[in-house]
């Protein structure tokens, strides 16, 4: 912080003061809602909060001014991400709208996309879910088997997506389907937008660890789209795909590090307060915990001087690696510091306190959004440039 030059010091100011100014009143009790866990928590307050957001200009501050944005540069996106993590703001209902398909639209769609969609997102008017995993293709996403087929003015979308985030609040979801009968793997894929809110859209919430269900199964049967709804041509939804995944790991990660900063405090404040401070092992992860927020933090920063330049490239894995490890060991580190009194739940049937159901939530990071495995091939043989390594069917036929 000190190091913000004039006009970021005045940019600063300006956020710390609105954030103070508004978040309070009808939005007072709106603070530290939401989170890993907790995403069904006060959902509608959220939602109104972002809104109230946007009608002040503070959505999308990155965006560049054509797209509604503010044009932020880079160290003013970090700044309003740390200020709003200090003026402890709700977790953010828009994400996926704001940092995934927003930025995907603006490189890759049409002019007629971009004034469809984006003005839309920066008013957070509609939501947006992810429609990339299948139960054969997680981790393995060129294994996508949902189809889409031409039908005159539509595409029809007929398949199944699982671990689709929020996709019981969304009014869209972006998805990559196999548009070239036939094709295999990362051909003959597409990236198509998709109206949620329409017959032949079947959408079942999965029950997590936490009891919650922020992940669901989506089933498409001849759900149908505009044919204009194709980001890019057809065929190109893995470069597309790919793509997102970056902008996913860069600025959003600023965003997620909201969350991430918050909840780190809070477990450093309940060491403090059990004693467990004292523990000089626990003392010593606690201290790793905040360095690694920080290189967090300048790694997403590095990497959004790399989508600067141009859409992101497998760099951007290095990202994903590092947030997800971090996390699960924040929600680790915890239940430590608890001991024994985090294997009680707070009540019945299964009232879990906030540092339980980091934990329970945050097993899932290292395997959503591409596995840590994957995440280490795709760093070894993209970015390296190591030996890729075998695979069964390659075995297989020798």
């Amino acid at each position: 912080m000190q190091h913000d030059s004039p006009a970021d010091r005045a940019f600063r100011a300006e956020v710390r003061d609105w954030l103070e100014s508004n978040l309070s009143g009808e939005f007072a009790h709106a603070r530290g809602l939401g989170g890993p866990g907790r995403e069904h928590e006060a959902f509608e307050v959220r939602l109104a909060w972002e809104r109230h957001m946007a009608a002040a200009g503070w959505t999308c501050v990155g965006w560049p001014e054509e797209y509604g944005g503010r044009g932020a540069t880079l160290e003013q996106q970090v700044i309003f991400n740390e200020e709003y993590a200090l003026a402890d703001g709700p977790a953010r209902v828009n994400h996926i709208g704001e940092h995934l398909i927003g930025p995907t639209i603006m490189a890759f769609g049409t002019e007629e996309q971009r004034a469809r969609f984006l003005p839309k997102i920066v008013a957070v008017e509609e939501l947006w879910c992810q429609g990339y995993s299948e139960p054969d293709a997680g981790s393995d996403l060129a294994n996508v088997q949902t189809r889409a087929e031409l039908d005159g003015g539509h595409w029809v979308v007929n398949g199944q997506k699982v671990w689709t985030s929020l996709a019981h609040e969304a009014d869209w979801c972006f998805a990559v389907c196999r548009t070239e009968p036939g094709s295999s793997r990362h051909h003959g894929l597409s990236y198509l937008l998709v109206p949620m809110r329409q017959d032949g859209v079947e959408i079942r919430p999965i029950v997590q660890l936490t009891g919650t269900s922020e992940f669901n199964e989506v089933f498409f049967d001849g759900a149908r789209t505009d044919a204009a709804n194709i980001v890019g041509r057809p065929g190109e939804g893995w470069k597309i795909a790919m793509a997102t995944l970056g902008f996913e790991r860069g600025v959003a990660t600023l965003g997620q590090q909201v969350g991430f900063r918050r909840e780190f405090e809070g477990v450093a404040e309940l060491a403090r307060r059990t004693g467990a401070i004292d523990d000089p092992l626990l003392r010593d992860r606690l201290t790793r915990a905040y360095m690694g927020l920080e290189i967090m933090r300048l790694n997403a920063v590095r990497t959004m001087a790399g989508v600067a330049a141009g859409a992101p490239g497998p760099e951007s894995s290095i990202s994903k690696l590092v947030w997800s490890t971090w996390h699960r060991e924040l929600g680790e580190l915890a239940m430590d510091v608890l001991g024994a009194a985090g294997l009680v739940a707070d009540g019945e049937p299964y009232d879990l306190n906030d540092w339980q159901r980091l934990f329970l939530f945050s097993r899932s990071d290292t395997i959503y959004a591409g596995s840590n495995e994957i995440q280490r091939n795709i760093i070894a043989e993209r970015v390296l440039g190591l030996p890729r390594e075998p695979s069964p069917s390659r075995e297989a036929r020798r």
